[in-house]
């Protein structure tokens, strides 16, 4: 039997509220990212848990002496075919996984033996735990849970610094000749009609930007041969809980129209002066030749850097685009941890045949999807 921590009480809390002022409070002083979000694990765990059929798993840790919050681990209890994983809480929809606690109270939970004992006990029993999607330079969560030394992913998140004013910033970020191509585009496309850009400021607007992303994503990803997540309605209705949820402040959802229609729409999440792009959406068909996508985040990166935010986010994906805008990569890392010899063998295998990764993703992929659906992609 463990030994329980003397600093700590640690639980685990299926319906833990997000949106307690006790969770923002320490949200706000954590080094968690934006997909810790109170607004994004509410919409996350009261909505898209129970549709993947994947069981919260939210590990609570508090101060014995104060009761006050120290750390927050939001986790899933997921079966993935035969193998019982244990992973965040992402289903797909965040780029950034971290635990939700500072760097003080994370060196004293790992300094506390027994604190890390009771939450490894806690999150059993598990075949495979699988962490992936952590940040360069963040809390060494494999070490609180025993795991192996993190691996590298074999993809990057990009981000490009932002300075004032923006031409700077576009200056320093992008080749000249982009810069010239991506003015000629713009003045073609202004003589197409009355060209308008915003940034959606109600419940109406926001609604309207996000059908016509779902419209125009549709085709573009289906083409491709793969499905898209805004198809589906239960990721539709997460996003568009975020979407209203935050507006205002945690979230932004710009527009670009063309005689009062939207042709473009991209939405992001606000944090600590960055702007994370999470999803894009252009009328590739009806505006070939004008580069809408190239355009838009041109024009995001004027308001970010108008409304005083230093750093765009373009998050996890190696698209060669993301160049163009001076965006720069970092790595991103993963942890897995066996918790069974099904889990052992799993692993063992996928280590031993990297083709074997491909087929594991598409097989979680599946898990999450209605029969004879294509694999979604956000």
């Amino acid at each position: 039997m463990n030994k329980l921590s003397n600093n700590f009480d640690i639980v685990i809390e299926q319906a833990f509220d997000f949106l307690s002022p006790e969770y923002a409070e320490l949200f706000d002083r954590s080094a968690a990212t934006a997909f810790q979000h109170p607004i994004w694990l509410h919409s996350l765990y009261t909505g898209l848990a129970s549709d993947a059929g994947a069981t919260p798993l939210v590990v609570v840790v508090r101060h014995r002496a104060t009761s006050a919050l120290a750390m927050v681990l939001p986790l899933l209890r997921i079966r993935r075919g035969p193998i019982r994983t244990v992973e965040f809480a992402d289903l797909r929809v965040s780029d950034y996984l971290a635990p939700v606690c500072d760097q003080k109270v994370f060196s004293q939970l790992l300094d506390d033996a027994d604190a890390c004992a009771e939450i490894q006990r806690l999150v059993r029993p598990f075949d495979l735990l699988r962490m992936t999607k952590l940040p360069d330079g963040r809390l060494p969560i494999e070490n609180l849970l025993a795991a192996s030394r993190r691996v590298s992913m074999d993809t990057n998140a990009y981000a490009t610094v932002l300075v004032a004013p923006f031409e700077q910033w576009r200056a320093s970020a992008i080749d000249r000749s982009y810069q010239k191509e991506l003015a000629k585009k713009y003045r073609q496309l202004q003589k197409k009609g009355v060209l308008s850009f915003s940034c959606c400021s109600d419940n109406a607007s926001v609604l309207e930007a996000l059908d016509v992303m779902r419209k125009l994503r549709g085709p573009r990803f289906q083409a491709q041969g793969d499905g898209d997540l805004l198809q589906r309605p239960e990721y539709f209705g997460f996003y568009s809980d975020v979407a209203l949820r935050g507006l205002g402040g945690f979230v932004r959802l710009y527009a670009m129209k063309m005689d009062g229609e939207v042709i473009a729409a991209v939405i992001g999440l606000c944090h600590r002066g960055s702007f994370l792009i999470i999803m894009s959406a252009f009328d590739i068909a009806g505006y070939k030749s004008q580069s809408l996508g190239a355009l838009m985040f041109e024009q995001v990166a004027r308001d970010c850097i108008e409304r005083g935010d230093q750093m765009l986010d373009f998050t996890i994906g190696d698209e060669p685009y993301k160049k163009l805008f001076g965006a720069q990569p970092s790595p991103m890392w993963a942890i897995t941890k066996a918790g069974s010899t099904a889990g052992a063998i799993a692993l063992f295998a996928l280590k031993q045949a990297p083709w074997l990764k491909l087929a594991a993703k598409r097989l979680s992929d599946l898990r999450l999807l209605p029969a004879r659906t294509p694999t979604p992609t956000r």
